[in-house]
């Protein structure tokens, strides 16, 4: 007779998952991050210069605000599924006075757990199988993902630096985009830098309004090294076919607190809300209270913030010119995008060879798309000594 502890189990066939998953995979950064973690629990010194992580803490006030909220009883409960009023009226104030775009805060602004939740939410509320996605190579992967889980079918365009990594609306044009639902952009550019102009957004309207799909405008490296910001939503008519994500991620050294926000048109925004109020359950009261706080900041931040950045690119430039990388000195953002050398089949080998030789680890561009494997892709978050402690290695390993 068994007993009771030593029963013998039937064997459980494998739970597949859904097949919505198909040919989506895990996320470049959180196996990369994994990899980099068990190298450096090996005792391997990883210097780590590939991730757009802000390394800078907010503005003290920021601080502050938040501290000053988080003992009042009244803030630890559930909060609006559309954000506190205090942070759209933020939003609001913040897009008028820097971006020239008037939004309503009680019908056109949207707070979100990140504009990369928003990605999501955007794709779930309006795609579905049978709907074709405009998705741009090379571009931000969540793109190609969100969009492949809806079902609907990716259509890449190719971005080129002959054409300053913009896309080519006359061939766009002369396509049938009679299923086109969605076309994803993000400019100022991640990963490439490259900026987009007052013309080249009112054509894209144009585009969009004849051929009736949505344009979504990722735009939350509009403050980084970029003197003018834009919206595509200051073009006459962009509110009838444009939504804009943004963030405070980036702007105000705040990735980690998760404080994103979506602009548009309100029948947008409500039907987004109908599926985001099944996903969560709003944010934080003083995280929104603090985000609200630091969309007020004056030009004297954004200035700092920038200094300390082009201080750290003057190095990463010179890092670059030592591995015979090819790059644009006009472009924006938080990174730096350039060409690999000739000898270097894709920026894969070459992001490989130097993490494996000297424990520094650069994005391969590959991972945006085809259109970036001969380039690669560093972060201006770390301090100016670590890039140079990058630069010592690979001399080390070139003289060697």
């Amino acid at each position: 007779m068994t007993s009771r502890n030593h029963e013998i189990l039937t064997p459980v066939p494998i739970i597949k998952p859904a097949s919505r998953l198909g040919d989506v995979k895990e996320y470049y950064f959180s196996k990369k991050l994994r990899e980099i973690a068990q190298m450096r629990a090996e005792g391997k010194k990883v210097l780590n210069l590939g991730i757009g992580s802000p390394d800078l803490a907010p503005a003290e006030e920021v601080i502050e605000e938040f501290i000053n909220h988080i003992h009042d009883e009244d803030n630890h409960g559930y909060q609006s599924y559309s954000g506190i009023p205090e942070l759209r009226q933020a939003f609001a104030g913040w897009y008028a006075e820097w971006f020239g775009v008037n939004l309503d805060p009680n019908g056109e602004i949207l707070p979100l757990i990140g504009s990369k939740e928003g990605i999501m939410h955007i794709a779930m509320t309006f795609l579905e199988k049978g709907d074709e996605v405009l998705v741009p190579n090379p571009g931000y992967p969540s793109y190609s993902a969100v969009s492949k889980l809806t079902g609907a079918t990716i259509r890449e365009y190719k971005l080129e630096a002959e054409n300053g990594w913009l896309p080519d609306l006359d061939n766009l044009s002369q396509q049938d985009l009679s299923k086109v639902k969605i076309m994803w952009i993000s400019y100022p550019n991640m990963p490439t830098g490259a900026k987009a102009d007052t013309a080249f957004f009112q054509r894209l309207v144009n585009l969009a309004r004849k051929n009736a799909f949505l344009i979504v405008n990722d735009n939350p490296y509009s403050f980084i090294l970029n003197d003018e910001q834009k919206s595509i939503l200051s073009i006459p008519g962009a509110k009838d076919v444009c939504l804009e994500l943004n963030s405070l991620s980036k702007s105000h050294n705040m990735a980690g607190w998760r404080i994103g926000m979506l602009a548009g048109k309100s029948y947008f925004i409500q039907n987004i809300l109908r599926f985001k109020s099944n996903m969560d359950s709003g944010m934080f009261k003083p995280s929104q209270l603090a985000a609200a706080k630091a969309l007020t900041s004056p030009a004297s931040w954004y200035k700092k913030l920038n200094d300390t950045y082009r201080e750290r690119r003057k190095v990463v430039y010179e890092l670059m010119d030592l591995l015979n990388c090819e790059y644009d000195t006009n472009q924006c953002g938080m990174f730096v995008w350039a060409k690999v050398p000739d000898q270097y089949e894709t920026s894969y080998e070459l992001s490989d060879e130097i993490l494996e030789k000297v424990h520094v680890f650069l994005t391969p561009g590959g991972i945006f798309g085809s259109q970036g494997e001969k380039y690669i892709r560093l972060s201006l978050c770390s301090k100016k000594e670590d890039f140079k402690e990058a630069i010592g290695r690979i001399k080390s390993v070139l003289n060697s």
